[in-house]
């Protein structure tokens, strides 16, 4: 599953010749890219996998809808970002060397093919789900099926809320045709006369949904709900729109633009980076088109017109679809006319259930907080504790993607208040986080916190942070390492790992991350003091490959080998040809990955099959795990970072090794629901063919399974 301001689909553009000269030193095997299956074919594999729970009957029918809105704005980030640095790379030719396929013309013929496909799937699921909707008494009325008592309704609305907030474009007229905007649907519309007395004009309305809700509730007979999309609204009301230039006969077709998001920026760490993404934020919307969808039943005359005037060929992923767009909308289908959803609340974690101070517990021992099933209160009364406590002087904390109305924000706010020297490493760089970042940055240093941005070439990706508090001569250290955002809402549906700890080799190598991103000029050998974090750029890959070396040998020598990986992608040359050389010396490799599986899991040549599944349920998995089996003394890791080129070898990222046993075996007990999981996890196969595992005689929905194990577990 994948929710808005996932990062799962950024790219790495970045030349060899921009690269650390550590990572050009070391090259993956010629034939491991061979060896790989397409990383854009592997994600189309993984929305596909959405779009299964769409069309399950047993998902309840708000549910479906969901996943189809995902589905949706899942495939638009897609068009935005992979396939326009695939066009890019096309654009920039052969000689160019990059960090991504070989083939970039090939693979977008095979995106064209299966987007097509799967769109027509989508079309199906659709219809089946509105004949579902209408069985429950819920219509979606279109501005031809609008009764007297809606007909006024609709137009009343009109003119009180829609009419203000729309200009038609009479395009034809235009000498410069207008720049459609990227994640906006327009009216595509058709104007003539009944008696053909005067030529037919083209029009073009933008829907101003950023303004005015998708879905409007029509008054309705008892028992029944009647919606209304608001272009059909739009539609309904046409004839008054254009009243005053005589046309009396409308057709209308929606259509989209999806443009590249890259942001062409430099490497100058310093305002100059808010300049060039204050421009590129600009640059954007007016970004190359990489995909133009449109109704199937559009006039061809009028799709002509489109794609000559907007310099479109058949070559530039034209998708025809059904009359309705940006389902991504559909996430936000009203949710009132449906029954109410008995959900799984989450929980505070019980060994700070009555505890009067985060910070204390976190003294006296280490504590995993596991999202969403556990409260993500706890991170937020952690920092507001450290906010008004007199003794604690300073707070450490990095930021990626933060909510909205942030708390995590509030809470740092309220520190800086209190006197407390507050420092924000703040990325600026997460993709279409770019504004909301500027925003936070500004706020944040209004109100006293120092706030750093980041290195050149590189992403600040890693979830960390450090409270310093002194009691008379003693000082004393807290802090948390995560796999996910600090963010609260996505915090309640994504499945994240969180350490709290005051271990003192972990908040050792915490400090040590800060002060390499710090320190102006990024000194890597800052990181090289780290002695307990695996951290990126520096040796995260180096120590995953000692760690499955290890294995390798032990199985060579007849003992017990074997690791259990969890991530979100997994596409790093290197480390999956370890994975092959592991497999053909007999490792027993588990892995659950939610998207982008890039390696193949059989061959006749192992010894052992990789066993790899996907999960997609109501939550999104987002965790990242590594457990090694290390001849019977497990190593466990928890980590910000997926096995990618991108978070190894450009990104800043930290793992944190799991010393605590209670803590350990918990990760492990969670990892083996997951692999015995049979109703919401796919085989990742060669093929990449999403068949269902139905392994077992009882039923393991895993997501379930683990809010019963944590719910009742005891903890002393």
């Amino acid at each position: 599953m994948r929710l808005p301001n996932d990062e799962n689909l950024d790219t790495m553009t970045a030349t060899v010749a921009n690269s650390p000269k550590k990572i050009t030193d070391k090259k993956a095997p010629v034939t491991a890219k061979k060896k790989m299956i397409a990383r854009d074919v592997s994600w189309l594999s993984f929305n596909a996998r959405v779009l299964q729970e769409a069309a399950d009957t047993a998902v309840p029918l708000r549910e479906r809808i969901r996943f189809l809105g995902i589905f949706s704005n899942n495939l638009d980030e897609f068009f935005r970002v992979r396939v326009a640095t695939l066009k890019r790379m096309m654009s920039i030719g052969k000689s160019t060397k990059m960090h991504l396929e070989e083939n970039p013309g090939k693979i977008l013929d095979q995106i064209q093919t299966i987007v097509i496909d799967q769109q027509r799937e989508f079309d199906r699921i659709w219809k089946d789900i509105a004949h579902e909707l209408e069985a429950q008494h819920i219509f979606l009325r279109t501005e031809k099926h609008l009764n007297r008592e809606q007909q006024k309704f609709v137009l009343n609305y009109f003119n009180e809320q829609v009419r203000t907030n729309i200009i038609p474009l009479m395009i034809e007229s235009i000498q410069h045709f207008p720049i459609l905007r990227d994640k906006s649907i327009y009216l595509a519309i058709v104007l003539a006369r009944q008696d053909n007395s005067v030529r037919q004009k083209f029009a073009l309305i933008e829907i101003p949904t950023t303004v005015l809700p998708r879905f409007i509730i029509l008054p309705s007979k008892e028992g029944e709900h009647d919606i209304i999309l608001l272009e059909d609204l739009i539609r309904f009301c046409l004839p008054n729109i254009f009243s005053y230039f005589g046309y009396d006969k409308f057709s209308s077709h929606i259509i989209k633009v999806t443009r590249d998001a890259e942001l062409d920026i430099d490497n100058d760490i310093s305002d100059s980076l808010i300049h060039q993404i204050e421009k590129g934020l600009k640059d954007r919307r007016k970004g190359k088109p990489v995909r133009f969808v449109y109704d199937k039943d559009i006039d061809p005359l009028l799709l002509e017109y489109l794609m000559r005037r907007q310099g479109l060929s058949g070559k530039d992923n034209l998708i025809p679809g059904a009359r309705i767009h940006n389902f991504k909308d559909f996430m936000d289908f009203p949710d009132s006319i449906f029954p109410p959803h008995t959900h799984r609340k989450n929980f505070i974690h019980p060994l700070f259930l009555n505890a009067p101070s985060v910070m204390h517990v976190i003294q006296q021992q280490d504590v995993m907080l596991h999202f969403p099933y556990h409260s993500f209160d706890t991170i937020i009364d952690l920092l507001r504790e450290a906010a008004i406590d007199p003794n604690v002087s300073s707070i450490k904390i990095t930021a990626y993607r933060l909510a909205r109305n942030s708390k995590i924000v509030n809470a740092l706010v309220n520190a800086a208040r209190n006197g407390k020297n507050v420092t924000v490493v703040l990325e600026l760089r997460a993709r279409f986080d770019e504004a909301a970042n500027l925003d936070w940055k500004a706020r944040l240093e209004d109100e006293g916190v120092k706030v750093f941005l980041g290195i050149p070439n590189m992403k600040v990706h890693a979830k960390l942070c450090v409270i310093k508090k002194r009691i008379g001569n003693k000082t004393l250290q807290c802090g948390f390492v995560s796999t996910g955002n600090l963010n609260e809402k996505t915090a309640q549906l994504y499945g994240d790992h969180c350490l709290l700890t005051a271990n003192r080799s972990v908040i050792a190598d915490i400090n040590r991350v800060f002060s390499y991103l710090e320190n102006i000029r990024h000194d890597v050998k800052i990181l090289a003091g780290c002695k307990t974090l695996p951290v990126s750029p520096l040796n995260m890959r180096d120590t995953f490959l000692k760690l499955i070396d290890r294995e390798i040998k032990n199985a060579r020598n007849k003992k017990k080998a074997g690791m259990i990986l969890k991530m979100n992608s997994l596409s790093d040359p290197i480390l999956i040809a370890k994975l092959y050389e592991a497999a053909k010396a007999g490792v027993d490799v588990k892995m659950v990955i939610r998207g982008i599986c890039c390696a193949y899991t059989e061959n006749k040549k192992w010894k052992k099959n990789i066993t790899a599944v996907s999960i997609v349920d109501e939550y999104l998995e987002h965790a990242r795990v590594f457990i090694f089996h290390h001849g019977g003394q497990e190593k466990v890791f928890i980590a910000s970072c997926d096995w990618m080129v991108r978070n190894l070898d450009h990104r800043v990222e930290a793992a944190v090794p799991i010393t605590d046993m209670a803590i350990r075996k918990e990760l492990i007990d969670i990892m083996k629901i997951q692999l015995s999981g049979n109703v919401k996890a796919r085989i990742l196969d060669n093929d990449q063919k999403n068949q269902y595992k139905k392994e077992g005689d009882k039923k393991v929905r895993t997501q379930i399974e683990i809010y019963k194990y944590l719910h009742e577990k005891q903890y002393q």
